[in-house]
């Protein structure tokens, strides 16, 4: 039998079990065992959270690399290349070890069913076994309790935020979400909770538990100067003169605060210079990504309505443009009206354009569900198409801004070149 490629490998995985998203842990644990990955040598950091567990995992594993502690991340969905989920100190792995990591898989597998996300888990966990990692730090894909990542035992878990996004899986209520987030927690190990503000129900899952807490603005604070430099004070310890975050929008002070916290609580040395080029370093396409030139490119994977406004909010941080085009898709299952109000008041004109996938909606549904008012430029059948349009129309000193899904920012990259 010819081998399969990794294209091969990941529609093969489209089609394996009935369902796109299975939230239960005993299929992708029982294949976890016989592959002996749940209790690996390595220590753990899971991140959970609406928004922000990109950028923690972000400043974790550069942290951890950068002091010399060999650190595997796991992040999704990707923008552009698949192997962008899984990373060994900051570089992606290479087609040939998921190949290899699939391999293993589907030997220990026999007639469970496996989901797309649960085989890239596992593949993650199987990789960093085998490269011999001494920390990893694991994004969760959906809610936390019944995410395929939490099959490990975290030694750190850290609850970015809590907002409302898949209700259908994770309740109505901040609470119940919040409830579900809270699910990565740990008896006797740290949960780490980024925001200040956060559901109060987040802390009672972890007393519950038995998981310390150390919750932003409670346990810890930090304290930003006018020039962007910062200092972190926890009861045991305080940094000073810190960089301001490469990551852009006040909101990252609060997430590299949280990932400093959280990395100091595996006792693992992590000199103060290795925090400071993290900091300084930080890279995350797609997250208020600004290209620069006559007409700016501004673009951001904001899905959800806290994503929305934290975008907005970056936006009015700068320069006004002339005038302000959107590229817009958003998949069906989201809020597509709630996203697009907190952002009309900052567009002029519209760019809406379909996406690909079961989840997908016609442009004409996101046309009725913006705002009264809202000039629409045009529908587009791709985003590529979007792109063309925005990019003919666009003058001097005016601006595209390109959002509401990773299936539009990715495509978005694609075409610039990026």
């Amino acid at each position: 039998m010819t081998a399969r490629s990794l294209d091969d490998w990941l529609e093969f995985q489209q089609s394996v079990h009935p369902r796109g998203i299975d939230l239960t842990l005993a299929r992708v644990a029982a294949v976890a065992a016989r592959l002996q990955l749940l209790a690996p040598a390595y220590r753990v950091i899971t991140v959970a959270g609406t928004n922000g567990k990109g950028s923690t995992v972000e400043y974790c594993s550069r942290m951890l690399s950068a002091s010399g502690h060999r650190c595997g991340a796991f992040t999704s969905p990707h923008l552009l290349r698949y192997n962008e989920r899984i990373r060994i100190d900051g570089d992606e792995v290479s087609d040939a070890e998921l190949v290899a990591s699939f391999e293993a898989i589907e030997a220990a597998r026999g007639d469970t069913t496996l989901t797309f996300f649960e085989y890239n888990a596992l593949a993650a966990l199987w990789l960093f076994r085998e490269r011999g990692v001494a920390v990893a730090v694991l994004e969760v894909g959906l809610g936390g309790r019944l995410d395929a990542v939490n099959i490990l035992d975290a030694d750190v878990a850290v609850v970015a935020s809590i907002g409302f996004d898949h209700r259908d899986w994770l309740g109505d209520t901040l609470e119940a979400i919040g409830r579900e987030k809270a699910g990565i927690f740990r008896a006797g190990r740290p949960a780490v909770l980024a925001d200040a503000a956060m559901t109060p129900a987040v802390a009672e899952v972890a007393a519950q538990r038995g998981s310390p807490v150390l919750w932003a603005g409670r346990d810890y604070r930090f304290d930003v100067q006018d020039d962007g430099r910062w200092s972190l004070e926890t009861r045991s310890r305080r940094w000073e003169g810190l960089p301001k975050p490469a990551l852009l929008g006040d909101v990252q002070y609060a997430n590299a605060a949280a990932s400093i916290v959280a990395v100091a609580q595996l006792g693992l040395a992590v000199p103060d210079e290795a925090i400071a080029s993290a900091l300084r370093s930080a890279q995350l396409p797609g997250r208020f990504q600004r290209l620069a030139g006559e007409v700016e490119w501004i673009l951001d994977v904001a899905h959800n309505v806290p994503a929305a406004e934290t975008l907005r909010d970056n936006l009015r941080r700068l320069p006004p443009a002339s005038r302000t085009l959107a590229i817009c898709g958003i998949l069906g299952d989201k809020d597509i009206r709630g996203i697009t109000a907190r952002l009309a008041a900052d567009v002029d004109a519209w760019i809406l354009t379909s996406l690909e996938g079961a989840r997908a909606v016609s442009t004409q549904h996101i046309a009725e569900a913006l705002p009264p008012g809202a000039t629409v430029l045009a529908h587009a059948h791709d985003v590529a198409e979007a792109c063309r349009v925005a990019r003919a129309a666009a003058r001097p000193g005016e601006r595209v801004l390109v959002f509401g899904s990773f299936l539009t920012v990715g495509p978005a990259l694609e075409f610039l070149g990026i």
